[in-house]
């Protein structure tokens, strides 16, 4: 029997899970909530991979509140793991602490899991109700349910607009067409997303770092945020990266991938491991590479790359989400269009679901998925 409060506490863990947003990478984001006699009595989420996860980090606070947790519920946004990793297996700790009901708003989609921590705790004589919320417990980990269930990341891309359309100048002119504000809600999301990808257009043009800056992040916990960079990319099929790239400047992982095999890049302060992955006509093969990616524990990937390389990935159906942030600015017919898309008839139109638009300062910004009935 599911009761209004089990919502009001299972909100209230959803609502502390999302406080991993930006640490808690590859893991999934978990929030936990203890309650006894209608009082919450421990509290945990999990914060960084390898570290605690939402249920023990809940049991260690109702220990340093002093409360007993034996004939607790239990109210856990993700199924409880039941394996061995870095921690041990949630599931074990509840039952040794001898919670009394468990309350889960989904169902973990690992195949290690999937459901066998839920039976695991049944096993034990432990009541299991749910799942709760589940769309809302579902919001928290696109990136980790696709890879877990499709062996493919959750692809975002991110592109910056002026009123009419246009993303740069002819020549190739950009910075800055969107304010501050836009662009430190763009260090926000590299910073959520295990690896950012541009293309070699975009690096030569812009000669971008494509890192983390916690300066920039306008969070209270920027520098541990900035302290575990994504992976950047750089998709280079003919070998054209210069040696004198900010990319390659920068520490952190770098990735670059040729159609091609391409001469070794010279020792630089990033970590550069070089990779082929041949497509058709020259190019790489996007949908290997998302793999690869997942394989490497990528939940959620970036796009940040010029007209062309987007519109591959919107073209090959490879896109999840869309992020656009429109600048109240006129750039005029010459400059550069959003998307390299040679659409010839209305029939060829690509449809958007647009999920939100706010504005960001003087921007706004539109996040948009793709219209299957389109």
């Amino acid at each position: 029997m599911i009761s209004q409060d089990d919502y009001r506490h299972m909100a209230r863990a959803i609502g502390l899970a999302r406080r991993g947003l930006y640490t808690a990478r590859p893991n999934p984001l978990v929030g936990c909530v203890l309650v006894r006699d209608g009082t919450v009595i421990g509290e945990g989420w999990h914060i960084r991979a390898g570290e605690g996860h939402a249920e023990v980090n809940a049991l260690a606070d109702a220990r340093e509140r002093g409360e007993s947790v034996a004939g607790a519920t239990a109210y856990v946004s993700l199924e409880p793991c039941c394996h061995h990793g870095k921690t041990g297996p949630c599931s074990e700790a509840l039952i040794a602490a001898r919670i009394n009901r468990v309350v889960y708003g989904m169902e973990d989609p690992n195949p290690r899991v999937a459901g066998s921590g839920l039976e695991q705790l049944r096993q034990a004589g432990i009541t299991v109700a749910g799942p709760v919320l589940e769309t809302e417990a579902r919001q928290l980990n696109p990136g980790f349910i696709k890879r877990m269930s499709r062996g493919m990341p959750f692809v975002r891309i991110k592109s910056a607009m002026s009123l009419d359309g246009r993303t740069a100048m002819a020549s190739g002119e950009s910075k800055w067409i969107t304010g501050p504000a836009a662009r430190a809600e763009v260090q926000r999301l590299r910073a959520r997303s295990n690896a950012v990808i541009t293309g070699i257009e975009t690096v030569l043009r812009d000669d971008p770092s494509l890192n983390v800056r916690a300066a920039e992040l306008n969070l209270p916990n920027a520098e541990l945020i900035a302290e575990r960079q994504p992976l950047r990319v750089v998709l280079d099929s003919a070998g054209r990266l210069p040696a004198s790239a900010q990319i390659l400047r920068v520490p952190g992982e770098l990735l670059v991938v040729s159609a091609v095999a391409t001469a070794p890049l010279p020792q630089t302060r990033a970590e550069v491991t070089q990779l082929v992955l041949a497509g058709n006509s020259g190019r790489i093969d996007l949908r290997k590479l998302l793999q690869l990616l997942a394989e490497r524990q990528c939940n959620e990937v970036l796009v940040e790359a010029g007209a062309t390389l987007t519109g591959q990935f919107l073209q090959q159906g490879l896109l999840d989400e869309l992020v656009v942030y429109m600048a109240p600015k006129l750039l005029g017919s010459s400059a550069r269009p959003l998307f390299n898309m040679p659409l010839e008839t209305m029939a060829a139109q690509l449809g958007l679901k647009i999920s939100d638009v706010r504005a960001i300062g003087q921007d706004w910004r539109i996040t948009a998925t793709i219209d299957p009935e389109s």
